[in-house]
């Protein structure tokens, strides 16, 4: 679901600053990019950990990192963050500044080492593969940017190749993410599971579809 945002609440962005901290000592928002080559897509998917995040010894700026983002020529950004996460990380403002700065927001949220709904899975999957068709830039996040947006680019990749397995998409986001993307036991089961399961709701959808329109 494409985020509608409420007013910018000043007092809210402003708890998520207490505290200034050097620019020599923020900690830079390093953006991955996976070449979709290698699932016949000219076009590369951005991965990054939560701008703005300040917690424990993380301590980004909100704006830099957008302005991060911009720099790179990003349009559109999806965030898997619960709207819980962005305060615990001290950006509860996140979405709302996303928007002000004209970035296309996808807010479609699920728990920490967890993993979707397979209805919203296939939500995700659908937006994504429209922003790419489209040629916008576009960037995934979650809190670190491994384990949840590991596994929807891996879930990506399974997608649009049928040629892709489950370990090579865990071996390529790996490679560009460190060894910790796709990161717990569920994450890893469902990759697995992912073509049999969404073939599946597929074809209940399209069940339910004839037999709305036969009534």
């Amino acid at each position: 679901m494409v985020y509608l945002p409420d007013a910018m609440k000043p007092s809210e962005f402003d708890s998520s600053d207490e505290e200034e901290v050097g620019e020599e000592l923020q900690t830079p928002l390093q953006i991955s990019w996976l070449p979709l080559a290698v699932v016949e897509c000219s076009q590369f998917l951005g991965i990054c950990p939560l701008p703005g995040c300040r917690y424990k010894d993380v301590r980004r700026n909100l704006q830099r990192d957008i302005g991060e983002l911009q720099d790179q020529g990003v349009q559109d950004v999806f965030v898997f963050c619960t709207r819980g996460e962005l305060h615990k990380y001290r950006v509860p403002c996140l979405l709302d500044a996303y928007q002000q700065q004209g970035l296309g927001v996808h807010h479609l949220p699920f728990p920490d080492g967890g993993v979707p709904e397979l209805g919203q899975c296939c939500q995700i999957l659908q937006e994504l593969q429209f922003c790419l068709e489209n040629n916008r830039k576009t960037v995934i996040h979650c809190y670190g940017g491994l384990g949840r947006s590991g596994l929807m680019a891996a879930c990506l990749l399974l997608k649009l190749s049928v040629t892709m397995t489950p370990d090579k998409a865990i071996d390529i986001l790996r490679q560009l993410r460190g060894g910790g993307a796709i990161q717990t036991v569920k994450q890893y089961n469902f990759l697995h599971e992912f073509r049999e399961k969404y073939a599946a709701y597929q074809e209940t959808k399209e069940v339910s579809s004839e037999r709305s329109l036969s009534r």
